[in-house]
């Protein structure tokens, strides 16, 4: 009888495996994937940890947005400050945006403390961390050399290090819109609905960062999931109405908690005609921003320009167009180059879903942005940058194939011509700034040659058949396009004044509203460039060497030298009212007001947010803003003055000199005849329950 015996076992000794063991996810994180080029995790990490550097370098001369700090400061204080994004930690009134970027900075500094890094901490990780999602993304569709391209282009894009560098919540609202990215791209390609769904989530949380703008890319969304996903239309439609809700859900549930608590138990909603968050998202945070004053829904989204007049060349004007247009048209060709080489592809054909999403992403954006007539800052535009990177590194690769092979003859020239066109506009750019510094004058160099040699080298590189000559002209025109963003950026990272309200980067070329949207120049108003945002003794000078500008409750020492800006038009463009609109709050005051505080809720009130978040850093105790932002909120009326005097929770509000203007000069007629004076300083009144009929 035959006995069968069982097959060898395998030898282990990694010899004579049939197949490659799989790659552990650690292995793949660090070193990448096995099918990639020994180059690409290597390159992928430097360009990581260059982000870093320009985000987080000489981290204690950041002095961000002390609006948003001092929210952050109070909701350290206060639970109920922390969840309605509330100014002030007796939650007086709100800041003007939805509190989830202010969540994100205030739970580090819960957990860490409060201080400069502590606040910074998530805002560079979400900076690398959406360099690292845009790699991710655009090399998935596109490959290694478009990833690693696409990702060096948005870790240098100008604007972007800049507002990497400060405490608005731009960054948030970046990284949240990368991952709804992530997600419907993942949607598209495997026809599953839940990519979908946390797709919505993502830009639902966006929406609870900024508001209106989280939709700008949701018209793309719509169209390339309706396009590109292989399911019938009627699933494709079934599974978008699903989205929509989780979208609706995600978006709203904050607005409509805070919506439904009694007006009397909560603060005032900043930026909003009648305290409500429904009427901030259409007003002051959506058509408010579109249409400015003219709008018919929303009266507050006035046209306080700080990029330049409303227009199509409002991206490359001398206030934008360093920040943010130095690749436009490189991605403008590559993008319509793209689409026209993947013209006879299925409607499923994934690379050109990818290229109408970061197309949609980048027009989009373009055109909101260059045609609001609300409220603008050059900071906004970093919205638009990963539009821009991903175009840059997936169309460029894509035109540089088309060129090498030459399988599509019409389109061979287009390559050098868009290396062309992009050189000549970075030196333009650079002309602008021509006696700024050495650093520009070495970039201008550096575009305008390298840029000639790579076109150079293409064109003869494709008629010599010599393939090697046009990976060095490619090599030159990347270095060369990019020359111009580096300096600028590196400028960004070196440059303390460049953080704070208005964020830019780059020499100042000149402002919107008479001179305030330069490079690093701040709304009148705001805290001084170079104010430390803390109680670190001082917040006129320079941030103290412990790092901790931001970070200890403040000694009441120093000078503020604040002002509530009542004759200047503000971030929003309004006009400041009467209560204490020029007023100077000096740090002596802080300290008389904290003596004299008698067990008050609030140290004091003052006429807008700038004043009060400037006194709340500095002293570390609750200030009431009664007019937001600019001072023309309806947040304080007399009788919710009176009653918060007679039960002791406030004694001192400061008033402006001229006796108020507009809906406030009530409140300044009353207190001015009711208070007392503090006649050692100007516009400073006290008042007690017996001064209340």
């Amino acid at each position: 009888m035959t006995t069968l015996a069982p097959p060898p076992t395998p030898v282990q000794d990694g010899r004579h495996r049939a197949a490659t063991p799989p790659v552990s996810r650690a292995r793949r994180l660090f070193l990448g994937a096995p099918e990639d080029p020994r180059w690409a995790r290597p390159a992928l990490w430097a360009i990581l940890l260059l982000a870093t550097a320009l985000y987080a370098w000489n981290l204690t001369s950041i002095t961000g947005n002390t609006f948003y700090d001092a929210a952050v400061y109070s909701g350290t204080k206060s639970w109920k400050a922390f969840f309605f994004g509330a100014l002030d930690a007796g939650s007086f009134i709100t800041v003007d945006k939805p509190p989830f970027a202010l969540w994100v900075m205030g739970l580090s500094a819960r957990v860490f403390g409060y201080g400069t890094w502590q606040l910074m901490l998530p805002m560079v990780a979400v900076g690398v961390g959406s360099v690292a999602l845009l790699y991710r993304l655009v090399k998935r569709d596109f490959g290694v050399v478009a990833g690693t391209i696409a990702a060096l282009v948005l870790t240098l894009t100008p604007i972007t290090v800049a507002i990497n560098r400060d405490t608005n919540p731009d960054p948030v609202l970046v990284f949240l819109m990368l991952l709804g990215a992530a997600a419907l791209l993942k949607a598209v390609r495997t026809g599953r609905l839940m990519p979908l769904v946390w797709s919505a989530v993502a830009i639902g949380f966006a929406f609870n960062t900024k508001m209106m703008q989280a939709y700008v890319v949701l018209p793309a969304f719509f169209v390339v999931y309706l396009w590109a996903t292989n399911l019938s239309l009627g699933k494709r439609i079934r599974n978008l109405a699903v989205a929509t809700v989780a979208l609706v859900v995600s978006s709203a549930w904050w607005m409509v908690v805070v919506d439904l608590i009694p007006a009397s138990s909560r603060p005032y909603i900043g930026g909003s005609t009648d305290n409500t968050v429904w009427d901030l998202v259409i007003g002051y945070n959506g058509f408010g921003r579109i249409f400015g004053a003219s709008s018919s829904v929303g009266s507050q989204g006035n046209g306080a320009s700080f990029g330049g007049s409303s227009g199509l060349y409002r991206m490359f004007n001398d206030i934008m167009g360093g920040q943010i247009s130095w690749l436009i048209p490189f991605a403008a060709i590559a993008l319509v180059g793209g689409l026209v080489l993947r013209g006879r592809a299925p409607r499923t054909d994934a690379r050109r879903a990818a290229l109408m999403l970061w197309g949609g992403w980048f027009v989009l954006h373009f055109l909101t942005f260059s045609l609001a007539e609300g409220t603008f800052h050059p900071y906004y535009v970093t919205a638009m940058a990963p539009g821009i990177a991903a175009l840059a590194g997936a169309g460029g690769v894509m035109l540089y194939k088309a060129f090498k092979e030459g399988s599509v003859a019409k389109w061979g020239w287009v390559l050098p011509a868009a290396v062309a066109a992009t050189t000549v506009w970075a030196v333009v750019l650079l002309q602008r700034v021509s006696g700024s510094g050495t650093v520009y004058t070495v970039a201008e160099a550096v575009a305008a040659l390298g840029g000639a040699l790579a076109v150079a080298g293409l064109l003869a590189g494709r008629f010599m058949r010599r393939q090697k000559l046009m990976g060095l002209a490619a090599v030159a025109a990347v270095v060369a396009l990019l020359a111009g963003p580096a300096a600028y950026s590196v400028s960004a990272a070196t440059t303390a004044s460049t953080n704070g309200t208005n964020p830019t980067a780059g020499p100042n070329t000149g402002g919107g509203m008479g001179g305030m949207g330069g490079g690093g120049q701040r709304p009148s108003g705001s805290a001084p460039s170079g104010t430390a945002p803390s109680g670190s003794g001082s917040s006129t000078g320079s941030s103290s060497s412990s790092g901790q500008s931001m970070g200890q409750p403040p000694t009441g020492t120093g000078s503020t030298g604040t002002d509530s800006s009542s004759s200047s038009q503000s971030e929003s463009g309004r006009t400041a009212g009467g209560m204490g609109g020029g007023t100077q709050v000096s740090s002596a005051m802080i300290t008389y007001l904290k003596k004299h505080q008698d067990g008050a809720t609030w140290l004091v009130a003052v006429a807008t947010d700038q004043t009060a978040s400037s006194i709340i850093l500095e002293s570390g105790q609750p200030v009431i803003s009664m007019g937001g932002w600019s001072g023309s909120d309806d947040a304080m009326t007399l009788a919710k003055l009176k009653s918060l005097v007679k039960a002791g929770k406030l004694h001192y509000i400061v008033v402006s000199s001229d006796g108020g203007q507009g809906t406030n000069s009530d409140i300044a007629t009353w207190v001015k005849k009711h208070g007392t004076a503090v006649s050692a300083y100007s516009g400073l009144y006290r008042l007690d329950a017996s001064d209340v009929g």
